[in-house]
């Protein structure tokens, strides 16, 4: 599991001047409905700085936005979600990873877990979940929808 660094970072970057401002979150879906359903559901409170369609696009614009939290699908072409993310840990960037995705099978909660992801949200529950994820993510607990597997529990 990732370990808690970045943490002061993270918080000191939202806490800009004493005031509160809104977490920097970046979406990657190939699927165009999902990242404007995305952005509805966190807008009024979370500031969306960014949206692509695929795995490499993902790398690149992490690297030059430095989102707080990156919200990514795994099946994405080019280069998949959790190959992207594997990419960005090892290149050193600080957001904080949320899984949206249909899969719903324990081997890829683990897997996506693997990669220091802090949230793995069912997109059938992206209604209902994925804001309360963003929140679990930024304050560094770990997030994984009601009703899939843990991957202690396989």
């Amino acid at each position: 599991m990732r370990a808690m660094t970045g943490t002061i970072s993270l918080w000191a970057r939202i806490h800009r001047a004493g005031q509160l401002m809104k977490a920097r979150i970046l979406l990657a879906d190939d699927h165009p409905r999902f990242p404007e359903m995305e952005k509805r559901l966190l807008e009024p409170e979370f500031e969306v700085v960014g949206k692509v369609s695929n795995g490499q696009a993902l790398f690149e614009e992490a690297m030059r936005l430095k989102p707080d939290v990156i919200v990514t699908d795994i099946s994405m072409p080019v280069l998949n979600g959790i190959d992207a993310v594997d990419r960005l840990m090892g290149s050193g960037c600080e957001s904080r990873f949320v899984f949206l995705t249909v899969h719903t099978d324990a081997d890829f909660v683990r897997r996506c877990l693997s990669t220091g992801a802090f949230g793995y949200v069912a997109k059938s529950r992206i209604a209902s979940e994925l804001v309360l994820a963003i929140r679990e993510a930024l304050a560094g607990n770990i997030f994984i929808s009601q009703r899939l597997p843990h991957p202690k529990e396989t």
